[in-house]
């Protein structure tokens, strides 16, 4: 019972991450967003993680795909995960 809690917990955490990468990229749409007390600490939360996918050079134009990635990167290896520590107790 304790792995499913855990396995439960770590899905959360993805879920709660992933939607502050999603206000992450929202609040580069406003000027001057980035700048409040929630922009900075959103940015400080998530800019670490985003920085793994600077090197892939993801842009196209002026749009740059390093959040979606990263939500895709997150969401797969939180999976991954949950499989390998299923298959150890099964």
């Amino acid at each position: 019972m304790a792995i499913l809690q855990i396995l439960f917990l770590i899905d959360k955490g993805v879920q709660i991450y992933s939607g502050l990468l999603v206000i992450y990229a929202l609040l580069s749409w406003f000027p001057g967003a980035q700048d409040s007390f929630l922009g900075r600490l959103v940015a400080r939360l998530c800019e670490p993680y985003l920085s793994l996918f600077d090197r892939l050079n993801l842009n196209i134009g002026m749009v740059s795909f390093n959040v979606m990635i990263g939500i895709i990167v997150l969401n797969l290896a939180s999976g991954g995960l949950n499989m390998i520590i299923l298959s150890l107790i099964g």
